[in-house]
């Protein structure tokens, strides 16, 4: 494990993250362990040597003797049998400690006093730390040297009662005894900067009475066990075990009374009657350290006065932001995207896809965009050949419109098929490391060796399928004799030795998803749960956003990364931060993976952050400087999903000034439940487009609401800034809604949408009957017309079927108590506003299909319901003209024929392009048949 890992570590060009790691596990093992051995079984060996010559007097027994005269034999076994456990116990503990030390010896300050103490937080969160395990680690030492010294003297007869006691036993134990307390009482001195960091029921951090009392209270009982050690130093001449005994019982009851009963009684008397007065100080920074410690000490809340009457023209001041509204879902459409990119079955894309931006003629523009990953279980065989040097790589990103969709309802396409087609730029397609694709492949052969890696699935001699050799830098040789034994070993798997594909120049790569292989890189780092695919400078890259963390700062909230950042996507997902908890937060890092040879670089996006600054000491030349980052790369950086969620949910309390406020609890804001998703998680937040109310241009942001605490209407709404590459990225700003009106939040908004009347009958026969069914997608919340607006898009699928998939049909809307639904965003919003909305989004009602395609058709209205809730108009008789209707209909069989055919060659433009024909055919026969 050790030589593939300094191998993989060497292929990615980290050696230094691997050796740094390896010699200072290897040096804290050692000296923890020989530390440990030394104290416990040299004071063993001491005892030994300090043994009276035989052990006789009134205490002696048979069994004693036998014990006494079976050690004297086995002198050196026995030192072992204490030193050998004491220096693999001693020295795993020291291993586990390996991050904490190499911080601490790497330590950069933060600039930041505490208000106690007015040590630097850089003293809590990297020495700190690194001395409370230096101080346990001697003390149970000695501990347990003092308990093996009495044991040997006891066996060997230097204690032989409570009075008979040799002047050499007493001497080393008595010793042994004062070193420990001494210890103990740095430990007690220690806790003192705990209480910085500790957890009480009000807060995290120093509170009144650990201030006035409990700080006090350590350092006398600090005090009081130094006395202890000393009187047991002094026993050494005085050899009475009364006095040093006493101290000791009078420290315990010390601890006790100062400890414990005394800081009760004075906070139960003294604090509770008056705690918000009382704590007011110490709430004041603690509300500080914690917006400083999660970056939000700068957040802008202005009071919003939402509107909820509406008038024709009301979102002309908006009309800029409108047509960037994201109908197109990233949680829903994966399966859309699977049924018309998908290719072959060993193609897929994750659950999930992932949003991000493109400039397409000049307007930047959103985009749900995924990497068509290989997924083996796609594969009919599954030979050691097929899944390890054929099946190797994906191909190919596949972008679609976030605020587009074709007159069928599938996604408009910006790249697409293989190769790729498109708006976006040219690019290397092959993905050799992805989210998906977590088996090792062998790669690589000699120059003119035919290759065996699958490529494409058409394209060559008679449409047959294309096939390559990986060519990148990435992955470790497996050409010699030594690595193939040592991989077939790691893997368990002996086919590496035998097979004739593994050559000279094979490679083997694996650990091959972008936020393991970030992890690796950089072990310091906390990844992000959710890497995203873009073509940068031609080449197709993850990026990855990474955090520096701490659960040390001084006087910071603590809470679990994990519930935090869980939402109804994570869920959907199925991927979730570990649960740790962590008092300070920064997006440090943002790292790239190349999708072909798996490079792994990381930037540096946070230079001033004091803990990124100390593992850049530890871990020199891996991180590049932010202004290595291109312009084409920044274009694509974000706000990344984590860090927003943390301070969603840190601000939830936090976003209050004043500390009765805070402490009272009455403004309490909390991430609502997804309504759409129907789990009972929190809801996600939403990346998209929005104009800031008194902006003049739309930006892409992050998004979120909040209600009031146990309650269901808005409290408010968040968002920050997630372009990258303007001046004010990160900057969060609030609309607090209005204490005296209310505004319905998410889950009450879904309700009003999903039971007004024309919405209902409009989606009654997809929801009740027939052969479609309707989805919901992301509600999703913008600030314009001077109140809130409410987008919710709708899909309809076919049921019972293996090929069916979404296909974007309505748009809902909400705009104060006005509902509207229509084909598109621009009907919906005009429905809303009295017939002008007074934006254009750019959608023409007219291009949209109005029906469904014919095997999605539902079953018909029942009767004298229509869409408007009014009775159906009376059938005007049409003509037939049948010869019209079957030529219709055999077109429209004979472009589902080449559709099909399309489909089976990898060639999806013709595939859409086929449908469609098929699907206007379809009407041509049914406006022939009078329908």
């Amino acid at each position: 494990t050790i030589w593939t890992d300094r191998l993989w570590y060497h292929s990615l060009g980290y050696d230094v993250v691997f050796t740094t790691q390896l010699w200072t596990r290897v040096g804290l093992f050692v000296v923890a362990g020989l530390l440990a051995a030394l104290i416990v079984a040299g004071n063993a060996a001491l005892a030994q040597r300090l043994r009276p010559p035989t052990r006789g007097g009134p205490m002696a027994s048979p069994l004693l003797e036998r014990y006494h005269a079976l050690l004297q034999s086995r002198v050196r076994r026995t030192v072992l049998a204490f030193g050998v456990p004491a220096f693999i116990i001693g020295g795993s503990a020291g291993l586990a400690e390996t991050f904490t030390f190499l911080a601490w010896r790497n330590s950069t300050e933060f600039g930041v006093a505490d208000p106690r103490f007015g040590l630097d937080a850089s003293f809590y969160v990297f020495d700190y730390p690194w001395w409370v395990f230096v101080a346990g680690f001697v003390f149970w030492a000695l501990f347990f040297a003092t308990l093996a010294a009495a044991l040997l003297h006891y066996l060997f007869g230097g204690i032989r009662g409570r009075n008979a006691t040799t002047v050499a036993a007493t001497a080393h134990i008595s010793i042994l005894a004062g070193l420990t307390l001494l210890v103990h009482g740095v430990r007690l001195w220690l806790d003192r900067y705990g209480l910085m960091i500790d957890e009480t029921p009000l807060l995290t951090g120093m509170t009144y009475t650990d201030s006035q009392v409990r700080v006090s209270g350590l350092t006398i009982m600090a005090a009081i066990a130094m006395i202890s050690a000393l009187l047991f130093l002094a026993n050494i001449w005085l050899r009475r075990w009364s006095l040093p005994v006493v101290s000791l019982v009078l420290m315990l009851l010390s601890g006790l009374v100062v400890g414990m009963i005394y800081p009760a009684a004075i906070q139960a008397f003294q604090v509770n009657p008056d705690e918000p007065d009382t704590e007011r100080p110490y709430i004041e920074d603690h509300m500080a350290a914690t917006k400083a410690a999660f970056g939000i000490s700068d957040v802008e809340i202005e009071n919003y006065e939402a509107v909820t009457d509406t008038e024709p023209g009301q979102l002309r001041a908006d009309a800029e932001a409108l047509p960037g509204i994201r109908l197109i879902d990233p949680a829903l459409i994966g399966p859309a995207f699977e049924q018309l990119q998908q290719v072959r079955g060993y193609y897929s894309f994750p659950a999930v896809l992932d949003v991000d931006r493109y400039t397409i003629d000049g307007q930047q523009t959103d985009a749900v965009v995924a990497a068509r990953e290989m997924d083996l279980s796609g594969l009919q065989s599954q030979s050691w050949n097929n899944i390890r040097t054929v099946y190797t790589h994906g191909f190919g990103l596949v972008a679609a419109y976030g605020n587009r969709r074709q007159p069928s309802g599938d996604p408009e396409w910006m790249a697409r098929d293989i190769p790729p087609t498109g708006a976006l730029s040219e690019h290397e397609p092959r993905i050799y490391f992805g989210e998906l694709h977590s088996e090792y492949s062998i790669v690589g052969a000699p120059a003119g060796a035919p290759p065996v890696e699958l490529d494409t699935p058409g394209g060559g001699e008679s449409d047959e399928p294309t096939l390559t050799t990986y060519t990148g830098e990435g992955g470790v040789p497996v050409g010699n004799f030594f690595n193939k034994l040592l991989y077939a070993v790691k893997f368990a798997d002996v086919n590496i030795m035998l097979s004739d594909r593994v050559n000279e120049e094979s490679k083997i790569i694996y650990d091959r998803t972008p936020r393991m292989r970030v992890a690796q890189a950089a072990p310091w780092l906390q990844v992000d749960s959710n890497a995203y695919p873009a073509i940068v400078e031609g080449r197709l890259v993850w990026i990855v956003d990474a955090y520096t963390t701490s659960n040390s700062y001084p006087n910071s909230h603590r809470l679990s990364l994990e519930q935090a950042t869980s939402d109804s996507m994570t869920r959907q997902a199925m991927v979730a931060q570990p649960d740790r908890m962590v008092n300070y937060m920064r997006n440090s890092v943002k790292a790239t993976v190349d999708a072909y040879d798996g490079t792994v670089t990381l930037y540096a996006w946070d230079e001033d952050d004091p803990v990124l600054q100390t593992w850049r000491k530890v871990f020199p030349e891996t991180v590049q400087d932010r202004s290595e980052i291109s312009d084409d790369l920044l274009s694509h950086l974000r706000y990344p999903e984590d860090m927003f969620k943390v301070q969603r949910e840190v601000l939830g309390r936090y976003h209050v000034e004043d500390p009765h406020l805070w402490y009272q609890q009455t403004d309490l804001w909390v991430t609502p439940n997804d309504p759409v998703a129907g789990t009972g998680s929190k809801e996600t937040p939403y990346y998209l487009s929005i104009r800031w109310p008194g902006d003049d241009e739309p930006v892409f942001s992050q998004t979120t609401v909040y209600v009031p605490n146990n309650r269901s209407n808005l409290a408010s709404f968040m968002a920050v800034n997630a372009d990258a590459s303007r001046e004010d990225y990160g900057k969060i700003r609030i609309l607090r809604m209005s204490g005296q009106q209310q505004i319905d939040g998410p889950g009450q908004t879904f309700n009003a949408m999903t039971t007004d009347q024309v919405v209902a009958e409009t989606l009654r026969p997809f929801l009740n009957q027939g052969a479609a069914s309707a989805e919901y997608g992301n509600l999703l919340t913008l600030p314009v017309g001077g109140g809130l607006l409410y987008v919710m898009p709708v899909y309809t699928q076919r049921q019972a079927s293996t090929g069916s998939y979404p296909a974007l049909r309505f748009v809902v809307v909400r705009f104060g108590e006005k509902v509207a639904i229509g084909n598109t965003l621009q009907e919906a919003l005009d429905k809303v506003f009295e017939g002008d909305s007074g934006a254009e989004t750019g959608e023409d009602p007219s291009a949209i299909d109005d029906d469904p395609p014919v095997d999605e058709q539902p079953g018909e209205t029942p009767t004298g319901d229509t869409p408007t809730g009014e009775d159906p108009p009376a059938e005007e008789p049409g003509t037939v003209d049948e010869g019209a209707a079957r030529q219709a209909l055999t077109e429209a069989e004979q472009a589902f024929e080449a559709a099909e055919r399309a489909l089976g060659e990898g060639d999806l433009g013709t595939y859409q392009e086929k449908n469609a024909e098929a699907r206007a055919a379809v009407r041509r026969a049914l406006d022939a048949m009078g329908r």
